[in-house]
């Protein structure tokens, strides 16, 4: 390792495959905690390239535990974290607003590393037990439409570099990793950025492949839509720039969506909203970030139409039956 940062110290780029070979020395425990952390320092001063990115990618889904789940033609709704902004959980309320809908989303998520509350939090802290047996996720997406990856389960490799993120406590590139990572590889992807640079990359390396994504970047650095201001998307048929008012919304304050000083705060909000109690501008932007998951879906559905069919679903109880499905039929 001393080597390799003396390398990228001179302003030297990794090829795809160092990146890979790196990631996977790193995964067997190659390095020391000091080493790691000098390498992961060094992307949080310069920016990572697409070859580096992709040759991380590679490594960890190379590592990874497979689940296959292609039958279901799954959705993943994930954003890289990291973005400071101290939100409720909206990209898990929306996963399960769209699995309400009917369609089958394969959620990948992880414990927070810099904000109160990840996905895995807010799971567990609802009793839900994490697991990798295909069979189990399988159950869960039958009964209730929708199964959780709990990242640590999935991605052995991830252990190495476990304590020294949690160290840390600030976004590396292993936020930009993760929802790039799916284990399942999922179909159809909605995928939160916390900058434009990492939205740009995430698009240079999906555009190739077979699924359907759409990359969102809130441009007041949100990694999810926000409605506090216009955010942009990238799709295989190219980007756009979509402000709140473009689909009849509202903007709405940074503090209308505040997600609590921890665990117990956060899942109080996301009960209260799944369960149709939400705010306006709460349940706007769940309802807008579902809108945009079944259009990736189904590209041929409006706005309105999308919106209209998550509205049913979360003010219609559906969303809250998957959260009870999930947590209560599939653990026992």
């Amino acid at each position: 390792m001393k080597n390799i940062l003396n390398q990228l110290y001179q302003y030297k780029k990794l090829s795809k495959p160092e990146a890979k070979q790196i990631l996977i020395k790193i995964a067997r425990g190659a390095f020391n905690e000091a080493h790691l952390a000098s390498f992961m320092t060094v992307f949080m001063m310069r920016p990572i390239t697409v070859d580096e990115l992709a040759g991380f990618r590679e490594a960890l889904l190379e590592l990874a535990i497979k689940v296959d789940l292609s039958e279901y033609n799954t959705i993943d709704i994930v954003g890289t974290g990291g973005d400071g902004k101290d939100t409720f959980n909206i990209s898990t309320i929306t996963s399960f607003v769209v699995a309400g809908t009917g369609q089958k989303v394969a959620k990948h998520g992880n414990y927070s590393v810099s904000s109160k509350s990840g996905s895995s939090d807010m799971l567990q802290s609802f009793g839900y037990e994490f697991t990798n047996n295909e069979a189990t996720l399988r159950s869960h997406l039958e009964k209730a439409n929708i199964c959780f990856l709990h990242a640590p389960k999935f991605h052995p490799a991830m252990k190495a570099v476990g304590p020294t993120r949690k160290a840390l406590a600030l976004k590396t590139f292993f936020n930009m990793l993760g929802p790039l990572v799916n284990p399942s590889s999922p179909q159809n992807l909605m995928l939160g950025t916390f900058n434009l640079e990492i939205a740009r990359l995430y698009n240079y390396i999906l555009q190739d492949e077979k699924s359907q994504y759409g990359i969102i970047h809130g441009l007041d650095g949100y990694d999810e839509i926000s409605l506090t201001s216009g955010f942009k998307l990238f799709t295989k048929s190219g980007e756009q720039l979509i402000n709140p008012e473009d689909n009849g919304l509202e903007r709405i304050s940074q503090s209308e969506i505040y997600g609590g000083n921890s665990v117990e705060d956060a899942a109080k909000i996301f009960k209260n909203i799944i369960e149709g109690k939400g705010t306006k501008a709460q349940n706007s932007v769940v309802l807008a970030n579902a809108a945009y998951a079944l259009k990736i879906i189904d590209k041929n559905l409006t706005f309105e139409e999308a919106y209209n069919t998550a509205e049913g679903s979360l003010l219609g109880g559906k969303a809250s039956q998957c959260l009870h499905k999930l947590i209560t039929n599939c653990s026992s």
